[in-house]
């Protein structure tokens, strides 16, 4: 397994819109392990495909618990997800491809969610709380969005400027 570097806000390649997984082979199955490694040494509970440079509709989730150490990894390829509640879920989001920053993000509280695991069995369910905040928030990124594109503009600079101010105090230290 290997540490992937993940892209980092402005990098276009974040805006691509990504294909579907046809193949699930050993190489698939790399990618998966190494999308685990890099995302619990970021640290972080979720990371889409795109983040480590790769198009495919495949995001790696796991909400585990740090005090417990318990890990719930879960993969989802090719997700799609209909029927969002009506009902809202506030979430202060934070991303691997914008380090440090964080913001209040609105999502529907649950969605019905389908997609395949890494083996390519189908999963169709409704999924509700912290984890249909994370697959919502993952799925953006299989579309060419980012959580910033949920806030306002004002709300958008701002956090936008506080990432810039703060890559250049790293790059001065």
């Amino acid at each position: 397994m290997a540490i992937l570097p993940i892209i980092e806000i402005p990098d276009p390649r974040l805006r691509t819109i990504s294909t579907p997984v046809e193949t699930f082979d050993d190489a698939l199955q790399r990618l998966i392990d190494d999308m685990f490694e890099t995302m619990y040494d970021a640290p972080g509970i979720g990371l889409a495909a795109i983040q480590v440079g790769v198009a495919k509709r495949l995001l790696v989730i796991d909400l585990q618990e740090e005090e417990e150490g318990v890990k719930n990894p879960r993969v989802f390829i090719n997700p799609e997800f209909s029927e969002p509640s009506e009902d809202e879920n506030v979430y202060q989001e934070g991303c691997l491809s914008i380090p440090d920053q964080y913001a209040d993000v609105v999502r529907p509280r649950s969605i019905r969610a389908k997609w395949l695991d890494r083996d390519g069995a189908a999963h169709d369910e409704r999924i509700d709380g912290l984890l249909a905040t994370a697959l919502q928030h993952e799925v953006d990124h299989l579309d060419g969005i980012v959580f910033t594109d949920h806030l306002s503009r004002m709300k958008r600079d701002m956090l936008l400027k506080k990432l810039e101010k703060m890559r250049r105090q790293k790059h001065a230290a």
